[in-house]
């Protein structure tokens, strides 16, 4: 997220009881993790498997719970838990605002818009020129929505990303790590009903320009899908992925996280992404390859039972 003004690293340093080792009278534009993180932010790493990473990431200010050299050009924020100081600055500087009219009041709705009964738009939401959002949609704080959008019954833009700081000494193990990115959907994108679109962690979850999505989607936080994708119903992805211009997801294809499908690429029904695809291609199947490959494997398959009695009929057992 970005802070809507920089903040002072002496700032955040008495707001998360901070140590800095570099330079203190620096400004922090933002914070990220570490997937979208871009220089001037923030990011914060408490485990020494991945210290390396976010030292070597675009991150300028690093929050940490080690004393370390910070490479050149980098601060380093040195505190006791670095997953509660992320968890204070965003309550800080993004706080939870809850929805108690239909429509916040800075929300700002294009001309031509259509908002049926029911709907429930969060702060500081945008929505541009000749949408038609229809009865009983949820759109959370922050969302940007483009021009001739159409978003169909019972969907929910922008609820918090399924993200957790696992600890195994807590009571209860599993704490939510608070959502402050948004959710960005470009012209001429078409939602369906009941579908669930995660915002950003801490970034944007986007859905390109003339992307059509059927009903029961569900697309996770930090999720890039690409411009003129089509996706039918039951599809789910997973956190961080990205989806080329073009793709095509069939019917309850799922997604993993932190993966990338190339351009164009078709993805038949029911078939499983465990890693990234190229472009270009039909892919069916799980793990999911090259649709032809597959079918040939599955033709072997079917004959293994003809091949085994012919194989017990040469040995005569």
């Amino acid at each position: 997220m970005r802070f809507e003004n920089p903040v002072s690293l002496s700032t955040l340093t008495l707001l998360i009881d901070a140590e800095i080792i570099g330079d203190a009278s620096a400004m922090a534009s933002g914070i990220n993790e570490i997937h979208r993180v871009e220089s001037g932010d923030l990011v914060f790493v408490d485990h020494p498997k991945y210290y390396d990473k976010c030292l070597r990431s675009a991150a300028t200010y690093i929050i940490i719970n080690a004393k370390l050299d910070p490479p050149p050009g980098k601060t380093l924020l040195v505190v006791a838990d670095p997953f509660e100081a992320y968890q204070r600055i965003v309550s800080t500087y993004r706080p939870f605002e809850p929805i108690s009219v239909p429509v916040h009041a800075s929300a700002r709705i294009g001309e031509g818009t259509v908002l049926m009964a029911g709907v429930c738009i969060g702060a500081n939401v945008v929505i541009g020129k000749d949408c038609v959002i229809h009865p009983n949609v949820v759109i959370g704080a922050g969302t940007q929505i483009g021009e001739r959008v159409v978003i169909q019954s019972g969907t929910v833009i922008g609820s918090d990303a399924f993200y957790y700081n696992k600890r195994p000494n807590r009571s209860l193990p599993y704490q939510r790590m608070l959502s402050c990115g948004r959710v960005v959907i470009e012209d001429e994108a078409e939602i369906g009903a009941n579908c669930t679109i995660d915002r950003g962690v801490s970034h944007d979850t986007r859905i390109g320009a003339g992307t059509k999505m059927d009903n029961l989607v569900h697309v996770g936080h930090d999720t890039v899908i690409g411009k003129n994708c089509l996706i039918a119903a039951q599809v789910g992805i997973a956190g961080a992925t990205t989806i080329e211009d073009g793709v095509i997801l069939w019917g309850q294809v799922g997604v993993s996280k932190t993966l990338t499908i190339g351009a164009g690429a078709v993805v038949m029904a029911q078939s499983g992404v465990p890693s990234s695809l190229e472009g270009g291609k039909v892919y069916f199947g799980y793990p999911a390859e090259e649709a032809s490959q597959k079918k040939r494997e599955l033709v072997w398959i079917k004959r293994i039972p003809q091949i085994w009695e012919k194989l017990k009929d040469q040995s005569g057992s």
